[in-house]
């Protein structure tokens, strides 16, 4: 019984800590991580607000932070 008590315990704490929010130049530099081990050769990423982000025509939203006040948009640029 003490181990499913510990089980549910362990999995609640799990989920809220998925769940935080997540700071935005953090998120920023694990996307750059992901972009650059693609070998993209030129490309932009920047933190906007989420209003911001809705009025991007040519860049595309890859992920939200600061509990979805603000967006990440990535652009590809031409050489």
């Amino acid at each position: 019984m003490k181990r499913i008590a510990l089980a549910v315990i362990c999995g609640a704490l799990a989920t809220s800590a998925l769940a935080a929010p997540k700071d935005c130049e953090e998120l920023r530099k694990e996307i750059e991580v992901k972009i650059q081990a693609n070998a993209v050769p030129s490309y932009t990423l920047e933190i906007v607000t989420k209003e911001e982000a809705d009025k991007h025509d040519s860049a595309m939203v890859v992920g939200s932070c600061e509990n979805g006040t603000k967006a990440i948009v990535y652009q590809k640029n031409n050489d």
